[in-house]
């Protein structure tokens, strides 16, 4: 029976989908496979009530019958970590309960995936980070990065050193096209050169993409204040407006494919915004309407203005939520990742199974 766990060097760039994509690939190919997430982080409240939509993905794209509490035995809380800081968890414990689900789960398996944390120091303060979960269940770890520019070898090396010997390798998520060759001819060779193994890169889709301005809309429970804009832009990442107008404009146009948020009565940042070709929408805080001005300049850019009741702070946790949640709940979603995966990376060294 071989184990992989599935880790990030950052959020949202795809380890869910990645996971799930990966177990239902190597289950098609006639394997038993079974799935666990450690540590549920996804949480509806700070007392520790999961919303981990992830193990309810998996247990139905994969037909598994387990329970949640067992596929995800630790709810990392707010509220745990305060009780682990105290002395109140014990670490020798938490890590026999991540066994013994994970033995209960593996029996009669081919194949377990484990879906790991957003960031290798989460589970730090109970000794329980993703490489020790590793150690402890004797998997071998796939590291999913994103890919900016050839900056992103240092991260990836960085977490390479704190995995070790146990890493399968590297997996490129979402690499834009305009990166591909310098990823490809200069950084990937850069990194085997290094020790570092490289499972190959995944090139970005549209539809994997963040998620549509109308999306964000409804979760938030926002007011569309223009008529003709374009709901079905795609947002990948959020910039706050919160300094002079020149300052903001030249933060706005180095981003792309954002939604800004700032509050509804600061008509400077506004204007700054929709000049700036890489914001898909505003979203504006406190209640505030905007100068008729800014919503008709809106309308002619095709701009969505959302309008949210909750104060400025409170909108970027949601924002982050939301786009943090990304477009990888779904079956669609799943299939999809399961295609590029399988055109683009080394799936049977990633899982030491025949496929």
């Amino acid at each position: 029976m071989n184990t992989v766990l599935v880790t990030s060097t950052d959020h949202g760039i795809g380890k869910t989908a990645i996971s799930v994509a990966l177990a239902r690939t190597a289950q098609q190919a006639g394997h038993d496979v079974g799935y666990m997430k450690p540590k549920g982080t996804r949480l509806l409240s700070a007392v520790g009530k999961t919303r981990d939509e992830d193990p309810m993905l998996a247990r139905e794209l994969l037909d598994l019958d387990a329970e949640m509490h067992e596929m995800e035995p630790i709810v990392y809380s707010p509220t745990f970590v305060q009780e682990a800081v105290r002395g109140r968890e014990d670490p020798d414990e938490l890590r026999e309960r991540v066994v013994e689900n994970f033995e209960g789960l593996a029996e009669g398996t081919d194949l377990m995936v484990l879906e790991g944390s957003d960031d290798l120091a989460t589970g730090g303060i109970v000794d329980l980070t993703d490489v020790d979960v590793a150690e402890a269940v004797d998997a071998r770890v796939v590291l999913v990065s994103g890919y900016e520019d050839a900056g992103t070898a240092d991260d990836v090396l960085a977490a390479a050193e704190t995995i070790g010997d146990r890493l399968a390798g590297v997996l490129f998520n979402g690499v834009r096209d305009s990166e591909l060759d310098e990823l490809t001819d200069a950084v990937m060779p850069f990194l085997e050169g290094q020790g570092v193994p490289v499972l190959g890169a995944v090139p970005r889709v549209q539809e994997l993409a963040g998620v549509t301005v109308d999306e964000l809309a409804r979760n938030l429970g926002a007011d569309v204040l223009t008529s003709d804009a374009t709901m079905d832009a795609h947002v990948e990442r959020f910039t706050v407006g919160a300094m002079s107008g020149n300052a903001a404009l030249e933060q706005f146009r180095r981003t792309r494919d954002a939604v800004m948020i700032t509050g509804g009565d600061r008509s400077e940042i506004q204007t700054a915004a929709l000049e700036a070709s890489g914001i898909r929408a505003l979203v504006l805080t406190g209640g505030f309407r905007p100068a008729s001005a800014v919503l008709g300049r809106a309308e002619e850019e095709g701009v969505p203005v959302l309008l949210v009741q909750s104060d400025t702070r409170t909108t970027i946790d949601r924002v982050e939520d939301v786009l943090g949640s990304g477009r990888t709940r779904d079956r669609a979603t799943v299939e999809r990742m399961q295609e590029l995966l399988t055109e683009s990376i080394d799936l049977e060294n990633a899982l030491s199974v025949d496929l």
